[in-house]
């Protein structure tokens, strides 16, 4: 297990202007309501939630602005959408992991 002073030291080495930062072996826990802050729009990051698990799209080039190809929107659980796309779950392989969606 890391210690304070390790997960402090890395705190300081990953802010970011503005952004959420996860880190390392910190699991991040968000509600419905969280998740809709990041959809992506006027400059805030692109989060979907999965199966209750989170994930952070706003570097992928599918997900500008939070659209997913005009249609699925950043900032909400996906898990009945992704069912009707052309793809399965395996494409958020290519994304980062950063939390866990729980209910209120």
């Amino acid at each position: 297990m890391k210690s304070f002073l390790q997960i402090f030291k890395t705190f300081l080495t990953i802010i970011e202007s503005g952004r959420c930062v996860v880190l390392e072996g910190v699991e991040r826990k968000f509600t419905l309501e969280e998740l809709k802050q990041y959809d992506g729009r006027n400059g805030h990051p692109a989060y979907i939630a999965y199966k209750g698990r989170v994930y952070d799209v706003t570097e992928s080039y599918l997900w500008i602005g939070g659209d997913h190809q005009g249609q699925h929107e950043a900032g909400k659980d996906l898990t009945e959408e992704i069912v009707l796309a052309p793809h399965g779950e395996e494409m958020l392989q290519k994304v980062k992991l950063i939390g866990v969606l729980i209910s209120t």
